[in-house]
């Protein structure tokens, strides 16, 4: 065989192999596995961004009154003393559990262990939350200090001060499950005339004391969305009172600044709180009806309503910004700050009515 013959079979060989490999079932298997497990990854990030987007969204605002008819079953003559109020602790607790992807403080997978605007946002609720179960296990079912306190509430109030965060043995979910059944059931009672231990007492020193926490709680929030564009503090908290003195020294000025990461997380925290809030006092605008009319305190509390509704506004910007000053750009946080602050003042102004009428 000559050399021509010799090349020519080689080049023959080589193109056979070459056809043998590019048809071979087996790397086109191993295609068809790259292929579909970079279809399967690309198909999760984009559902996981879509959920993540669609739980980021705040819940809006309800009816009150709608809420309350709701818990009697639209008995008019079941909506007692109390009813109002308790409907709104009961739909605040459910809110929490049951929003578009439910309670995600606790969870430990994507996309929820991504997200940190609606978990700030569910431990202002939270704060809120546990602000109401309070008062009403302390103050509003309560004649007097001496009084027994309600069995229900007993189960409900600290339910809802078990960890934030615990997902598992048990987790948070069925705890503040187990303090909204109990909620059920002191609203029953409420309505039943044969159970007189279920009691809920309108009254101005009852609400009083309710406002002077949240009064506080306002006042917390409006000083830490202020700390987003930076303050420098002199030390008042020994201020006019010459003997008072406190545990350790404090410089006689400090600046405050909030890091850039804790923004938007001090805003959605206060967002969620004035949420709960806002629907908290329109229920007691209705079961505090008469002592606010004997007070001459009706428009107040419509004032406080109406502002903290702005503090529920749409938010058109994809980022919390924090422009500064009178510059260009805007800053949220100062915006949320002045209507909390209005009604941090109104809330004052409130309490003196119901004190000294």
């Amino acid at each position: 065989m000559n050399a021509d013959a010799l090349l020519k079979r080689q080049t023959l060989a080589k193109k056979a192999a070459k056809v043998v490999t590019y048809y071979d079932p087996r790397t086109w298997k191993e295609k068809g596995l790259w292929w579909t497990a970079g279809l399967f990854l690309v198909t999760y990030l984009i559902v996981v961004l879509i959920l993540g987007i669609y739980w980021s969204r705040s819940p809006g605002l309800y009816d009150v009154r709608e809420q309350a008819l709701s818990l009697v079953n639209q008995d008019e003559s079941k909506l007692v003393t109390g009813t109002a109020t308790t409907a709104t602790a009961i739909r605040i607790g459910e809110t929490l559990l049951d929003k578009p992807g439910g309670y995600l403080t606790n969870d430990v997978s994507p996309p929820s262990v991504f997200l940190d605007n609606i978990p700030n946002w569910e431990f202002g609720a939270l704060t809120a939350w546990r602000d109401l179960l309070n008062a009403l296990r302390n103050d509003f079912s309560r004649a007097q200090s001496q009084s027994v306190e309600d069995k229900n509430l007993e189960i409900a109030q600290p339910q809802s001060n078990y960890q934030s965060d615990s997902w598992i043995l048990p987790s948070t979910e069925s705890e503040y499950r187990t303090g909204i059944d109990a909620l059920y059931r002191y609203s029953q009672g409420l309505s039943d005339t044969a159970a007189v231990h279920a009691q809920f007492f309108a009254r101005a020193d009852n609400l009083t004391t309710y406002l002077e926490v949240v009064e506080k709680r306002l006042g917390s929030l409006a000083q830490r969305l202020s700390f987003a564009v930076g303050q420098d503090h002199l030390d008042t908290a020994l201020a006019g009172d010459p003997s008072a003195r406190q545990s350790t020294p404090a410089p006689a000025q400090t600046q405050t600044k909030t890091s850039w990461s804790k923004i938007d997380d001090i805003f959605f925290e206060a967002r969620g709180y004035t949420w709960a809030l806002l629907h908290s006092l329109q229920a007691m605008a209705i079961d505090f009806d008469p002592v606010l009319k004997d007070k001459n305190a009706e428009v107040s509390l419509e004032q406080i309503i109406r502002e903290l509704k702005n503090t529920q506004n749409a938010i058109w910007s994809p980022l919390i910004l924090n422009g500064t000053g009178y510059g260009p750009m805007a800053n949220h946080s100062l915006v949320s700050a002045s209507y909390i602050s209005r009604v941090n003042a109104a809330i004052t102004d409130l309490r003196n009515l119901l004190q000294k009428g």
